[in-house]
């Protein structure tokens, strides 16, 4: 069977509250930083701007924007935590990852920075009670309120997502 390039690993799905998913979405975003680090190791300058499918972003963008947009989860988080449903602010995804900052700085600067985040935010999200979890933020653009839970189940998804993307690449290209 023939797997959609744009979803690796399949398309996010909500799954109910339960200690062995806690911990295996917890598993996720504390170890993304290094399961994203080997699966770019070793590429070289042309591998890194080569988009992982037709039409998607470089190996290099896709670094960045996991930077990015767990840049933005751990705030979403930190806000949910401190205040009554917050109002969670909407970013343009693909306008971010042609910025500037993104063409001209490598890789490793983002590679540093989600080993830091992803230390801060784990240590801060293991220590969630039960109802912690059933924090809410608001997000404008979809018109939902999301639990902190529902947004741990999305971004360890979107960690496992977008390293498929470039382990994917990597086995299509014959990379080792």
């Amino acid at each position: 069977m023939q797997t959609d390039p744009r979803y690796p690993v399949g398309q996010y799905e909500p799954r109910p509250f339960s200690e062995e998913q806690k911990e295996q979405w917890l598993a996720d975003i504390r170890f993304l930083p290094q399961a994203l680090e080997n699966a770019v190791v070793n590429l070289d300058e042309q591998q890194l701007q080569t988009p992982y499918r037709e039409g998607g972003w470089t190996v290099h963008q896709l670094v960045h924007h996991v930077a990015d947009s767990h840049m933005n989860a751990y705030i979403r988080f930190k806000l949910g935590f401190t205040e009554v449903d917050p109002t969670i602010k909407p970013y343009e995804e693909k306008l971010w990852a042609i910025t500037k900052d993104v063409e001209n700085l490598p890789i490793n600067i983002s590679l540093t920075l989600l080993f830091a985040l992803h230390q801060r935010w784990y240590e801060f999200l293991k220590f969630f009670t039960d109802a912690d979890w059933q924090r809410t933020v608001y997000h404008p653009e979809s018109k939902k309120t999301m639990t902190l839970w529902y947004l741990l189940g999305m971004y360890a998804w979107h960690s496992r997502h977008h390293t498929a993307h470039i382990t994917s690449l990597r086995e299509q290209k014959g990379w080792s």
